[in-house]
Order: C-alpha cells, then structure tokens, then sequence
C-alpha cells in the first residue's frame, strides 16, 4: 500500500499506518500518533478513566477536523 498524499503530489512512499477515520494509507511523514482515553464502568456513566491511553493512528485532514487546536 503506498502513502495516499504522497500520491496526491505524484509521489511514491510506502504506507506504515492506516487512518482510523478515514482509512487512508499513511507513511511515516504524514502518521499522527492520537493517544485516546479509556474509559472503565458501566452505561451511562463512566466509572473512571483508565492509566494508559490507546494509541491510533490519524491522517492531517481527519485529525484537523476532530480537534481545533494544536493540529500540527
């Protein structure tokens, strides 16, 4: 699988990661490391939040849609 805004310039790179979101195919370069939160209980209130995150793999354009601050 290669890299999908690699493509976009014409250029050739090979895919590492796969957009959560969007499932698009990222390199190394364009991969941005999310680390979302866990949460333990029961619906519908969570009881606590976990001690480690859960880290996902998220593109530019879906992780600048999902959060509006500090998206670089």
């Amino acid at each position: 699988m290669k890299c999908y805004i690699h493509d976009e310039k014409n250029e050739t790179e090979e895919a590492v990661a796969i957009c959560i979101v969007c499932g698009m195919g990222l390199c190394m370069e364009h991969a941005k490391r999310a680390d979302l939160q866990i949460w333990e209980g029961k619906y519908p209130m969570p009881v606590k939040i976990m001690e480690k995150n859960l880290p996902r793999f998220i593109c530019k354009y879906c992780i600048e849609s999902i959060y509006t601050v500090g998206c670089e």
